[in-house]
Order: structure tokens, then C-alpha cells, then sequence
């Protein structure tokens, strides 16, 4: 998890003390790591709120009450957009199995757009064009788009994103295989989207986090500041799980006044946004979900199988990155792998030796050309 300062308030807007904030994270923090004890005692995974159900029937001093207990289920809260699922569904084997990178946390104040534009440079890149259908036939790819164009290559890496996967939106020929498919059925996908808010005016305390506590984790809710590092004044609310998916059934202005309505009730003084920006990854065709989560008793070989090719056909992206599931990064590594996967089972084919060789030193060679001074903005 990462470490941000925050500004809690209740229902009532009135802030929670400092020590009460840093009192009941550093209980929140003992109490998943009791979870690793009931872990190692149970050979079969449990939902993580099962798991710290049984560490405050085992220690009845780590159970709070009143604005300690609003304060804990504000923590569970934020671990729920972590995994962008609620903790019921969160798997005790597997929350903490995530390899966190080091160096801090860091905002991308122009967004991914300069990443993307110079990873794409000098590539062929079609867009507008939606996938219906992927053919192996004779060694080949047939990759058919909307509209009646198709295209034909000797192999292909299939990274759209896994809520589509699982939506049977684009059908194989023939179709996958039964190990596949289950592995696909099997990866969840969670659900966290955000209304970014522009004010005219700053009216709220310099942190990077403002929340709202109360007596479930599903009535709390948190803003990201984005003024303290990019200088606009804009608040962004995450909302994830359940609640996410129930906020997508309203209109934009809905949304919006919704979360007006909270924040009004942290800080009274908030003036009405001057522009808004809503996401629905949800409900988008192109994505049908935000992030990759692990479900409860999810198979050991889960991530092998969804990573592995079928043939010629090569699967990447955040989902199916082991160490960093959920993550730009994993996406991004994953994606190098395949095509090294790729370029190996290409070079056997047509009898390049040095094809795999000759790639990787050409990749690192135009990946040289193409850095780009990025404004990172710690927070």
C-alpha cells in the first residue's frame, strides 16, 4: 500500500485527529499481518474479510469502536480500490503477493500520452479498428475487423483487456482451448472508475488524500488531490467494487452531484465544478472492467495458463503479468515478453537463428532513440 498524507473528516465535516488517523493505520497494518498467520493454518483460501473476522475473534483488544471503527473501515476502503473489488471478494492466498516496485509514488503530470507516442513512433498503427475475429489457419493469423478488412500475419499478441477476453466479444477460429478459456474464466476483473472535478478556486487542506470515514467501507470515500502535484485544482473521487458499478447506472451530472453531496459534507465550504470527466470502465465496450484482481481460490497454475500461446497466437497485458497484475507496468512487461516469445517461435519457424538476436538489439536500439523526458510530479 502506499503512504500519503491524508485529511479525514466524518459525517459530521469535522476532521479526525491526526493521531486517531495514524493510531488505527498502524492497528489496520497488524491486523493484516495477523491474516498471514491464518493463511498458513488453512490450506484453502478465504475472502480476506473472513480472515480478519477470525484475527479480531482471536485478539478482542485489536477491535474498535466508534470513530476508531469509521477510521478502520476507511482503511478497508482503500484496500478495496487497491484490488478495485470489495474485501469479500479479495483472496486471503494472494492480497500481499503483489511485487511492489520501489522509488515512491509518482504522478504523470502530461498523463501516458508522451509514452504512448513515443513506444508507437514509426509503427503502423490502425485505429478505429474494432476485432471480431481471430483465424489460425495454415500457420498464419487472420485478425478480421469491422467493416470486412482483415489482416494476415504470421502470428499475433492478443492484449485487449481481459473483461473483453471474457466477454466472448471477439471469436476464435477454431476456438480456444478448454485450458485456456477456464483460465479466462477464471482471472477476475475489478471495477474502479473516477469523476475528476475542475474548481475555479481552492477551498481544501494541502494533502494528497481527502476522506470520508464511516461504519462500512461501502459508505466511505476518498479524493485524490491533484493540485498539490500538478498545481490544477482538481479533486479526483475512486470508487470501486460494488459501489462502482451501481455509480455507472447514473447520469454523468448524477454522478456528479452525488459526490458533491459527500465532499459538501467533509467541507461545507466546497464551491460547485466548473468541469467534470467521468469514467464508465465498466460499461465501456473497449474494456469492460478496469484491472485483473485475484479471486478467491483462484487455481495455483491460473496466471501460466492465461500467459501461455496457443500456437501462434501470444496473450500480454496487465492481467497476465504475475508479479504486477493491475499495473501500466505490468502491462508494459508482459507485452516485451510475448514479443520475445514471439520473435523466438518465429525465428524456429522460418529458420532465422539469429532473427530473436537481431530483434532485441533493434528493439533496444529504437527504444534509445525514442526516450522522452517525462514530468513525473512526486507526491
Amino acid at each position: 500500500m502506499l503512504h500519503l498524507s491524508y485529511a479525514l473528516f466524518d459525517k459530521d465535516g469535522r476532521q479526525v485527529p491526526q493521531e486517531i488517523v495514524t493510531k488505527v493505520g498502524e492497528i489496520f497494518e497488524h491486523i493484516l499481518k495477523e491474516t498471514v498467520k491464518v493463511r498458513d493454518e488453512n490450506a484453502n483460501d478465504m475472502p480476506l474479510v473472513q480472515a480478519i473476522s477470525i484475527v479480531l475473534d482471536r485478539n478482542p483488544h485489536l477491535r474498535l469502536e466508534g470513530l476508531q471503527y469509521e477510521v478502520l473501515q476507511w482503511c478497508i476502503c482503500r484496500l478495496e480500490a487497491w484490488f478495485a473489488t470489495d474485501v469479500d471478494n479479495i483472496s486471503l492466498q494472494n492480497w500481499d503477493q503483489e511485487h511492489v516496485l520501489t522509488g515512491g509514488h509518482g504522478l504523470m503530470v502530461n498523463g501516458y500520452d508522451p509514452v504512448i507516442r513515443a513506444l508507437s513512433r514509426d509503427l503502423d498503427t490502425h485505429l478505429n479498428h474494432r476485432v471480431t475475429k481471430i483465424i489460425q489457419r495454415y500457420n498464419k493469423v487472420i485478425v478480421c475487423v469491422e467493416g470486412g478488412t482483415s489482416f494476415v500475419a504470421d502470428a499475433a499478441i492478443i492484449t485487449v483487456p481481459l473483461g473483453v477476453l471474457k466477454a466472448n466479444i471477439i471469436k476464435f477460429e477454431p476456438e480456444l482451448p478448454e485450458w485456456k478459456l477456464s483460465a479466462i474464466a477464471d482471472l477476475g476483473v475489478g471495477l474502479e472508475n473516477k469523476i475528476a472535478l475542475r474548481f475555479d478556486t481552492i477551498f481544501w487542506p494541502n494533502v494528497e488524500v481527502l476522506g470520508r470515514v464511516a461504519q462500512t467501507s461501502n459508505a466511505c470515500g476518498y479524493f485524490l488531490n491533484l493540485h498539490k502535484a500538478t498545481g490544477h485544482p482538481v479533486l479526483v473521487c475512486m470508487v470501486a467494487g460494488r459501489f462502482a458499478y451501481e455509480m455507472e447506472k447514473l447520469s454523468d451530472e448524477e454522478s456528479v452531484n452525488f459526490v458533491m453531496s459527500q465532499l459538501k459534507k467533509m467541507l461545507p465550504c466546497a464551491t460547485e465544478p466548473v468541469q467534470y470527466l467521468v469514467s464508465r470502465w465498466g460499461t465501456d465496450p473497449n474494456s469492460l472492467g478496469s484491472y485483473s484482481c485475484d479471486l478467491v481460490g483462484k487455481p495455483a497454475d491460473l496466471y501460466e495458463r492465461f500467459c501461455a500461446p496457443v500456437g501462434n497466437l501470444f496473450f500480454a497485458g496487465e492481467a497476465a503479468c504475475i508479479d504486477h497484475s493491475g499495473s501500466v507496468h505490468g502491462a508494459y512487461s508482459s507485452g516485451i515478453d510475448a514479443a520475445e516469445d514471439c520473435r523466438r517461435r518465429l525465428s524456429t519457424q522460418l529458420g532465422i537463428s539469429d532473427l530473436f538476436q537481431v530483434g532485441k538489439i533493434a528493439m533496444r536500439e529504437e527504444m534509445a532513440e525514442v526516450m522522452v523526458p517525462l514530468q513525473i510530479s512526486r507526491l
